[in-house]
């Protein structure tokens, strides 16, 4: 070691998990380059340490490698993140019905107010959604937009006038509008089953200016470094068009602004024209173009929309159409031809099964080798199906949708159903490529920490145990299926995921123990400390002063400024529903008023002192 250069960072005094089974627990690592460059002995790193070097104590504090999440629309939730108001976390609808007040009283004309996925009815302990009647009396001028799942979408009056749904207007095919008894649209529009009338009226707001956007997506990339990722696999998504919608995240990727290492996929957007799109694509852009912070990771999710059976377990499952077969095999040539690898949305097994049947008639004629090819999400794949997948080279890429949708699944399948839901337990015994992700941001949350909790503890965030023991992971395998494990599927396999000498230095400072806390508080996990190619790109707690400057959301009214993105679920409660309180309270202050002036006085998480200054006497933690 003493013939090396100098580090350029060494961190000691932690609890540091590599992941390597060969040396599973170190003293000290040093990074030189954007790599880990030794993983040892203090006694051996420290003296290495130059007049240039960095030396972070970590204080016994735990160490992993930076997350990687399998599954994350985040180019198109970067694009949106500053318009957004997050509910994810938020355990209370009263706390989530005072941040949309507060919200309302700041968002200006002609702008919405947007609840976007990320939250579920179970996880408030009311176990319920606002009304419509509730929305309206928050917000009866101020466009609202709420996205619950992929299952429904709550619009206010003003939303409705805003998207020009009315008495005449037709139900989409696979949605519905639904109406009142003079047939009037009521505001609730359902996906039955296809989730195209959600994103598409959603797809009907305001847009915010490009420099908007490359903010909204350094602060979406900083938020993901606060929940410790370093990495993900950018599923493309409804309305993510390639290349335009992709301009923002190049620009930050030549700027070098990029906190997490992105490898994206694209997803096809137009019905019956999935092979034109690919046969263009495959013509236009190679496999693996880029660098190793952005760089094409193949086809898909969405391959060809007759294929689509979206994962609403309120309603029955879908059975695809027979043009299936021949629209999925004329896409699957052109991407084995070009060598592609591709991922295919698949929920249920008996749309995998059919899907089967092509990649394996493909194959008699045009061998898959090598290709890391991969099925979406899978919840009810079979072992049947999991055998064809291992003999044929592909993998299965799980997400943490039952935790937000387990009580609607055993509403509908039954308890024993979704006990193996999906079956990572047995895929993972049978030698199965699987890694996992979240299929943020609209669906479920971003929060890896959340994925994590589900696979340890087997419970949804509303606290329903729907995995026994046996299906259940322990945490070292959890955390693997969020780091190494993940490097199959975007072909990175001993470059990431590790705590090795020659991996890029990507980790995360925990601020409790995830090896040590009690199952549920794993959902709680945030990073202290977040480094990326051995560049600190987040810090907290005692390593805030380590952290890089970041502008302050655009625009002034961002729901991000006042509350930020993913939600502490207990140091948010109560914290806004004071405000729903004071109305024609002894203080005197309205509740419409304490809200407009709370929120845009206060940064992100409060700040008592304020409430002094207004005048409330009615205020108390």
């Amino acid at each position: 070691m003493a013939d090396r250069a100098a580090p350029d960072l060494i961190l000691h005094n932690g609890r540091i998990t590599t992941l390597d089974r060969a040396r599973p627990a170190p003293e000290a690592v040093a990074i030189i380059a954007g790599h880990f460059s030794a993983v040892g002995d203090a006694a051996e790193i420290l003296p290495t340490a130059g007049p240039a070097t960095r030396i972070i104590d970590l204080g016994g504090r735990r160490l992993i490698p930076g997350l990687c999440d399998n599954h994350l629309h985040l180019i198109r939730g970067g694009l949106n993140f500053n318009m957004e108001l997050r509910w994810d976390g938020v355990r209370s609808l009263a706390d989530a019905m005072a941040m949309l007040r507060a919200q309302v009283a700041v968002t200006p004309p002609p702008q919405w107010v947007r609840v976007v996925g990320g939250f579920t009815e179970h996880q408030f302990e009311e176990k319920r959604l606002p009304t419509l009647d509730e929305i309206n009396s928050a917000a009866p001028d101020t466009p609202v937009f709420l996205l619950h799942l992929y299952d429904r979408a709550m619009l206010n009056g003003a939303a409705l006038r805003a998207v020009g749904y009315a008495k005449d207007t037709p139900d989409p095919p696979g949605g519905e509008i639904q109406r009142d008894s003079a047939g009037n649209p009521t505001g609730l529009l359902l996906a039955r089953p296809n989730a195209n009338i959600l994103y598409a009226t959603l797809a009907r707001g305001p847009k915010l200016p490009v420099e908007y956007q490359v903010n909204s997506t350094r602060h979406f990339l900083r938020d993901l470094n606060r929940l410790g990722v370093t990495s993900a696999i950018d599923a493309g998504g409804g309305f993510q068009n390639y290349p335009d919608d992709y301009a923002v995240v190049q620009k930050l990727a030549a700027d070098g602004e990029l906190t997490v290492r992105i490898a994206y996929n694209l997803f096809t957007q137009k019905p019956k024209q999935e092979r034109e799109d690919f046969l263009r694509w495959t013509q236009q852009a190679a496999y693996l173009q880029g660098d190793d912070y952005f760089r094409l990771n193949g086809a898909g999710e969405m391959l060809v929309f007759s294929a689509a059976d979206f994962e609403d377990f309120r309603v029955e499952r879908p059975e695809m159409p027979a043009e299936m077969e021949p629209e999925l095999e004329a896409v699957v040539r052109i991407l084995v031809q070009n060598r592609w690898p591709w991922r295919l949305h698949a929920t249920y097994d008996q749309t995998i099964a059919r899907a089967l049947d092509v990649f394996e008639k493909v194959n008699e004629e045009m061998p898959l080798g090598d290709l890391h090819w991969i099925f979406d999400h899978a919840e009810t794949v079979s072992e049947k199906s999991l055998e064809r997948i291992a003999r044929l080279g592909g993998g299965v890429a799980v997400q943490h949708r039952m935790a937000f949708q387990g009580e609607y699944f055993v509403e509908r399948y039954g308890a024993r159903a979704a006990e193996a839901t999906p079956p990572i337990a047995k895929m993972l015994e049978m030698g199965v490529k699987v890694s996992a992700g979240t299929d943020a941001t609209r669906v479920a949350s971003y929060n890896p920490w959340v994925a994590l909790y589900w696979m340890v503890t087997g419970r949804t965030i509303g606290g329903l145990r729907i995995t026994p023991e046996r299906n259940t992971l322990d945490r070292e395998t959890a955390l693997r299926m969020l780091t190494e494990k993940v490097t199959w599927f975007s072909n990175e396999e001993g470059r990431k995921g590790q705590v090795m000498v020659g991996q890029f230095a990507d980790l995360a400072v925990l601020d409790r123990d995830y090896f040590d806390i009690p199952g549920d508080e794993i959902q709680d996990v945030t990073s202290l400390l977040t480094i990326v190619g051995g560049r600190v790109v987040h810090g907290a707690g005692p390593f805030a002063p380590l952290a890089p400057p970041l502008p302050p959301p655009m625009p002034d009214w961002s729901p991000v400024r006042r509350f930020g993105g993913y939600q502490d679920r207990r140091a948010a409660r109560g914290a806004f529903t004071a405000m729903a309180r004071c109305c024609d309270s002894a203080c005197g202050v309205h509740a419409h008023d304490h809200a407009r002036a709370w929120a845009a006085a206060t940064p992100a998480g409060g700040d008592r002192g304020f409430w002094g200054a207004l005048g409330c006497s009615c205020w108390a933690f």
